[in-house]
């Protein structure tokens, strides 16, 4: 295809407006989430949601993870992210594959995501080599470099099993003399000691470079041990006590975080805490029985959540995780909270 080897104009017309990441530092979003507070429906429970992320940051014992399943990052809220770690908001971070490397590694090789439309043609889209997540836009050529980067990193590490927060601490290593981005996720992770975990990361364009991996290396070639990402995301639970849990949409990391208060207590701790906190932003239905829906009320009966400091809040996470973030940010809990560099506990 034509598109392959250049930029059409067709192609370079529809890749032509950025996706802008918001930056809540720049706005005060306290008097809005003071409003909402004292209104109704999802307003009056993104105020709470609000209120408890600020208990966490306020709670000298509490550790918080971050949960990231969704699309989030390509459609604006990259830097929010990255700016919880940077801000030392955020402890340590469980995530889906797509968006720490399709979204937020992609970016940080100098790529963008794009502003598109719903209404197009896909077909269209296919022939051009253009992705779309709704209505946002990747371009198929840049990503597949991203998948190949991927490999070369495998590539260069010793054959052997890794966890996924070992092999995300190496694509933050290689981001430190690489990226044409500063201050992604991943690279921000890496800087502060925030272990990032991808308990499904080849579902994902991490998937094919490591797999390009596995062909080109058929008996020498490392390999990811999900049992060690459970472990040792367990290890973090025990060594924190108490902790907080801010779930942006659903899926394997909301489960994967939930579960290591159970996996604590199958391994013979006494008294585990339950996470004391949490909040989880999702428009997932509740009535199918899914993980990903299920309230925070719901885990309460598996021994994950404790009930006293939940907040659902049912709504699209783009619109709303600014506002708590620049609630939290202008309130100021983070500057007192001290950074808990869990990384070092693999060290």
């Amino acid at each position: 295809m034509a598109a392959r080897n250049k930029k059409t104009n067709k192609k370079a017309a529809l890749l032509s407006t950025p996706v802008e990441h918001i930056d809540f530092t720049k706005f005060d979003a306290r008097p809005i989430i003071t409003a909402m507070g004292k209104m109704s429906f999802t307003s009056r429970d993104t105020a709470r949601a609000a209120e408890i992320f600020n208990q966490m940051l306020a709670d000298p014992k509490c550790s918080i993870v971050l949960t990231l399943a969704g699309s989030t990052s390509a459609g604006g809220c990259m830097q929010v992210y990255s700016d919880m770690v940077k801000y030392g908001m955020v402890d340590a971070i469980v995530s889906t594959g797509a968006s720490i490397v399709d979204m937020d590694f992609f970016e940080a090789l100098g790529f963008k995501h794009f502003q598109g439309s719903q209404f197009i043609d896909d077909k269209e889209l296919r022939s051009l080599y253009i992705d779309r997540i709704y209505d946002t836009y990747i371009d198929e050529e840049e990503l597949q470099y991203c998948d190949h980067t991927i490999g070369k990193i495998a590539d260069s590490l010793e054959p052997r099993a890794y966890s996924s927060r070992e092999f995300i601490h190496e694509m933050g290593r290689w981001l430190k003399k690489n990226s044409k981005k500063k201050g992604s996720l991943v690279e921000n992770a890496y800087d502060h000691g925030v272990p990032i975990f991808c308990p499904a990361f080849v579902d994902s364009s991490a998937g094919f470079g490591l797999v390009n991996h596995q062909v080109k290396n058929p008996k020498k070639h490392m390999v990811l041990d999900a049992i060690a990402d459970f472990r040792e995301l367990t290890d973090i639970k025990l060594k924190a006590g108490t902790t907080g849990l801010m779930m942006i949409g659903g899926g394997v990391p909301k489960n994967f975080v939930q579960d290591t208060v159970v996996c604590a207590e199958v391994l013979g701790h006494k008294n585990v805490e339950m996470h004391k906190y949490a909040v989880q932003i999702t428009v997932a239905d509740v009535r199918d029985g899914a993980c990903s829906s299920s309230t925070l009320k719901e885990a309460n009966s598996w021994g994950k959540v404790d009930a006293a400091c939940e907040q659902m809040v049912f709504a699209e996470a783009s619109s709303v995780i600014p506002l708590i973030a620049s609630d939290a940010f202008h309130r100021g809990h983070w500057k007192k909270r001290k950074r808990r560099n869990f990384a070092k506990l693999f060290k």
